[in-house]
């Protein structure tokens, strides 16, 4: 059983930067961001697969980079030019499949708590 734990998330202005980390106590190949903010479904935000490219939703990218660290098995989300849309509660996410890219929310097998991100304007 692998376990996620987040941090990082906090309040920041719009035009701010953060970094969201998350601590697996295990590998897993396909490792993703989502964010779900109140009322809204669970989004797909950036989604790594190994060593190969990321991808990101197109509501984060040229903004969002996603990371790994496999030495420390730490994914990292840096976000920059934050939006107040942007505002949500982030999960780190991760599955043993290698359909990584095209895995829905409900297909992941790990899931984190959550941190929470809020922008204002």
């Amino acid at each position: 059983e692998v376990q996620l734990v987040e941090s990082g998330g906090r309040s920041v202005q719009a035009g701010g930067s953060l970094r969201l980390s998350c601590a697996a106590s295990g590998y897993l190949p396909c490792m993703a961001w989502f964010r779900q903010a109140p009322g809204k479904d669970r989004e797909k935000v950036a989604t790594v697969l190994g060593f190969g490219r990321p991808v990101y939703a197109d509501s984060v990218a040229g903004r969002f980079t996603i990371s790994k660290d496999n030495a420390e098995q730490i994914l990292y989300l840096q976000m920059n030019s934050l939006k107040p849309e942007d505002t949500a509660m982030y999960y780190c996410a991760a599955d043993s499949s290698w359909r990584c890219l095209s895995l829905l929310a409900v297909e992941f097998n790990y899931w984190g708590q959550g941190t929470q991100v809020t922008v204002s304007s």
